[in-house]
This record gives structure tokens, C-alpha cells and sequence, in this order.
């Protein structure tokens, strides 16, 4: 492993991550550059859990797709592991699959069948909060030693802190949209009804309460042609 070549595309990394503008340019990144900076990675992608499923975000092939249904399928697996925040380890890794697997012995047969030879999964995680998965594939068995596992975790490292500051500025970019909206809402239900600004967003939380809808999605209701008529 030449350290001071992966230095140099990390640093490269770790710019162009910064240069991305939305969460799903990150996260394809990030996958991106895991194929590119860990020796024999032929595909990567981010697994996360949410309410207890498994989710693909950013996969670079279909193998890490078909992986992730797998895995949650099962219920096990080294990268659902890894991306459980209730699982002590942060590092999964299986050298060889073409081996007899002592480890999630329902996992390894099925997932050998899909064509990966060997896989490694870390753990996103910042101080605050634990992401989901960065997962790495590779068609070959024996693929993966300590020295890609130390590369991996340089790359995940970076990478939690890119998803995580991309997700907290699109929830911002969010938050800001759903206010506007909110408010036009709010204005529409005022001059109609000849109401309160209070009263308008009575009439919206009402709305949604009885709906069992959420205040964004009834303001954008209310937007839309004849919304504050119904």
C-alpha cells in the first residue's frame, strides 16, 4: 500500500466532497471514491436502517443492492451489523466467502451466490450520531486485508463527517421551504377567511390533526389550486 498516494487522494477526496451541493452527490461520492481508493473494491455503496429496514443509498453496481436486500432479509450480515447502533463493532470484514462462514452462516452461502468474493463494512459515525454503513465489495476472495481495512476506515472516517454535514444542510434547506410554505399558507387563509395570523395557523394545525397529515404537506394543499376552499 503506498500511504503517501492514498494521502494524496484523500486529501483530493475530502475537497470534492466539499464541493458537492446536495446529500445524494455526497453520498455518490463517497461510494465513488471507495472504488477508486481501496485496492480491489469493485463496488461500494451505504447501508442504513430505518424502523428497522434496510435501505441502499449510493450503490455504484447492482451487487451491493441485491447485498443489502439480502442482508436485510436475514437480519444479519456484516454490513447490517455494522449498521445497527445498538452493535458494539464498527468494522466487519469477510476475507473470503468461498470459505465456511462461522459468522452469519445464513449471510455468507447466499451472498457468495450473488459473485462477491470478499466484503468489508464500517461503521458512520460522528460524535453526535451514527449514520449507517459504508460498505465495500470485492468479486475476488482474499481481497481485503488490514491494510484495506485501515484505508477503509480513513475513508469512513471522512465520509461520516462529509453525510453528516450534507444531511444537516438539507434538512436546513428543508426546514427554510417548509417555513415559506407554511407562511403562504398562512397569508392564503387570512385573506380568505379575513382571520389572525394565529387563527390562520389554528386553521392549518386543525386541518392537519383531523387528516392525520403533516402541517407541510396541508399548506401545500392549501397552496395548490382551490386548497383553501376544501
Amino acid at each position: 500500500m503506498d500511504w503517501r498516494l492514498f494521502a494524496r487522494r484523500m486529501a483530493s477526496m475530502a475537497r470534492d466532497l466539499l464541493a458537492e451541493h446536495t446529500l445524494d452527490a455526497t453520498l455518490e461520492q463517497i461510494s465513488r471514491s471507495a472504488v477508486e481508493l481501496v485496492d480491489g473494491c469493485d463496488a461500494s455503496g451505504i447501508l442504513v436502517l430505518s424502523e428497522g429496514r434496510a435501505r441502499s443509498l449510493a450503490p455504484t453496481d447492482e451487487l451491493v443492492t441485491d447485498s443489502d436486500r439480502l442482508q436485510g432479509e436475514l437480519r444479519e450480515g456484516p454490513c447490517f451489523d455494522a449498521a445497527r447502533p445498538d452493535h458494539p463493532e464498527r468494522l466487519f470484514r469477510i476475507p473470503d466467502l468461498t470459505a465456511p462462514g462461522e459468522r452469519w452462516p445464513h449471510f455468507v452461502p447466499r451472498c457468495r451466490e450473488l459473485g462477491v468474493g470478499s466484503m468489508m463494512g464500517f461503521l458512520l459515525y460522528t460524535r453526535e450520531e451514527e449514520l449507517g454503513a459504508l460498505n465495500m465489495y470485492s468479486r475476488k476472495p482474499g481481497t481485503f486485508t488490514e491494510d484495506s481495512e485501515t484505508a477503509g476506515w480513513l475513508l469512513a472516517s471522512h465520509a461520516a463527517v462529509a453525510f453528516a454535514a450534507a444531511r444537516t444542510d438539507e434538512q436546513m434547506q428543508e426546514a427554510i421551504a417548509t417555513r415559506h410554505l407554511i407562511g403562504e399558507a398562512m397569508g392564503i387563509l387570512m385573506g380568505r377567511y379575513h382571520v389572525t395570523e394565529d387563527q390562520a395557523f389554528d386553521l392549518l394545525r386543525t386541518r392537519s390533526q383531523r387528516t392525520n397529515t403533516k402541517l407541510r404537506d396541508v399548506a401545500r394543499e392549501i397552496c395548490g389550486p382551490g386548497g383553501a376552499a376544501r
